[in-house]
């Protein structure tokens, strides 16, 4: 019933000073901080957390050629080569300052922080999210900079994913244990005595 979901607050997000801003919005839904740290990722870390397979660069690259002929910008590469390029570009803006990582655990805790963070294009997430609210950011834009698109948060797209991540950047040491009164609330059967 309950899961566990990476989130990581990257560099903008920090220098933006939202950490306790984003935090927040996950607490007041009602899932769970089990563990928690600042780093400065590496490359290789970065790599393995984004482990996209050929169509996945090749459908990203189809929207950067798109984007790219629309801005009337010139077509040089191959469209899989440009979805390549993205992995490369998240690395150098992942690595060039802290992130905060994070996992919290409760009830479909992928599929919440997915609603609570947004679309990952910010000019297009809802208003309410994360994403929505506090950035701009857009697919086109960054393709015209040749940039990552700045989008303040990482989360897992599903249960799987979460856990392979969380075994990235996170030891089972690191990961804890403890029990707070929501869950009491959310998962308990009987709450006789809840008033008392």
């Amino acid at each position: 019933m309950k899961e566990k979901s990476l989130i990581i607050l990257k560099p903008d997000a920090v220098q933006r000073s939202l950490i306790g801003e984003v935090i927040a919005r996950f607490e007041r839904k009602g899932l769970k901080v089990t563990a928690l740290k600042m780093a400065v990722p590496t490359k290789e870390q970065v790599f393995a957390h984004y482990n996209k397979d050929e169509e996945w660069f090749q459908r990203k690259g189809d929207g950067i050629v798109a984007d790219r002929k629309e801005a009337g910008l010139p077509v040089e590469k191959e469209a899989v080569e440009y979805g390549r390029d993205i992995i490369g570009g998240i690395a150098k803006y992942m690595t060039v300052g802290p992130v905060v990582m994070m996992v919290v655990e409760g009830h479909k805790a992928t599929a919440v922080v997915t609603k609570l963070v947004g679309g990952t294009e910010p000019a297009e997430a809802e208003v309410g999210t994360i994403r929505g609210d506090y950035t701009i950011d857009s697919y086109a834009l960054c393709a015209k900079d040749d940039r990552a698109v700045r989008n303040l948060v990482h989360c897992s797209e599903d249960k799987e994913e979460g856990e392979r991540e969380v075994a990235i950047w996170f030891n089972e040491d690191e990961l804890m244990k403890y029990s707070i009164i929501q869950e009491k609330i959310m998962y308990d059967v009987n709450l006789d005595g809840i008033m008392e």
